[in-house]
């Protein structure tokens, strides 16, 4: 992994600390999640709909599974 890095400008926007994001450090979508390691901050894109993407490209599962329940007392349908 290479690492390329760039000093940008720091502004207000408001009452918050802004900066602009030079184009070659674009992230895709129009939302991010900020964390902070020490005095690093971190900027990662929201990342949605991934995890059904890869799970629909999954074959299903032939394997059995036991019946968990079996060993579970009957539900008082007077409780419910």
């Amino acid at each position: 992994m290479s690492i390329s890095q760039r000093n940008v400008r720091l502004f207000r926007n408001g009452r918050n600390q802004a900066l602009r994001i030079p184009r070659e450090f674009e992230i895709d979508g129009d939302e991010a999640i900020v964390h902070k390691e020490g005095d690093r901050l971190i900027i990662e894109p929201v990342r949605r709909g991934k995890l059904l993407a890869v799970l629909s490209t999954l074959e299903p599962l032939e394997d059995t599974f036991p019946d968990i329940d079996e060993d579970l007392q009957a539900l008082d349908e007077d409780l419910l």
